[in-house]
């Protein structure tokens, strides 16, 4: 409260500077308590997982394998590299569950057999793994 010179009435003037010190020092607390509040909870960020696991540049260069296509747009090659991991999660998934039904430990070829000549899905798969040798 400040009183004006030569004046009978009391004047209300704001300083500015006081009340930025009182700004800083809430903004001061209210970061800290966020911190400690964070710290205590023991938060942890975890990185964004990548959408696409399989390496780009290798399904871009199989795409071309194919001579009658020229060229590939990124969107063509990501949704290819998609339906690619997701073919080989099901296959493993279904090769797993063969595994485990038989008591073995380790995925092998005869799953993968049994899962192409059981689940109409991967029928057109029948037969491919008979060129690999053992």
């Amino acid at each position: 409260l400040y009183t004006m010179a030569g004046s009978d009435q009391e004047s209300q003037f704001i300083d500015v500077d006081e009340i930025s010190t009182q700004t800083n020092e809430e903004t001061n607390l209210t970061d800290q308590s966020l911190q400690t509040e964070i710290q205590s909870k023991d938060v942890e960020i975890e990185p964004q997982e990548k959408l696409i696991k399989l390496p780009l540049t290798r399904i871009r260069s199989i795409i071309k394998t194919d001579p009658d296509v020229k060229m590939a747009s990124q969107d063509a090659v990501i949704t290819l590299a998609k339906a690619a991991e997701l073919f080989i999660q099901g296959l493993a998934k279904e090769a797993a569950i063969r595994t485990v039904r038989e008591k073995r430990k380790i995925v092998s070829r005869k799953h993968l057999d049994d899962v192409f000549e059981t689940k109409d899905c991967y029928s057109f798969m029948e037969g491919v793994l008979e060129s690999f040798e053992d």
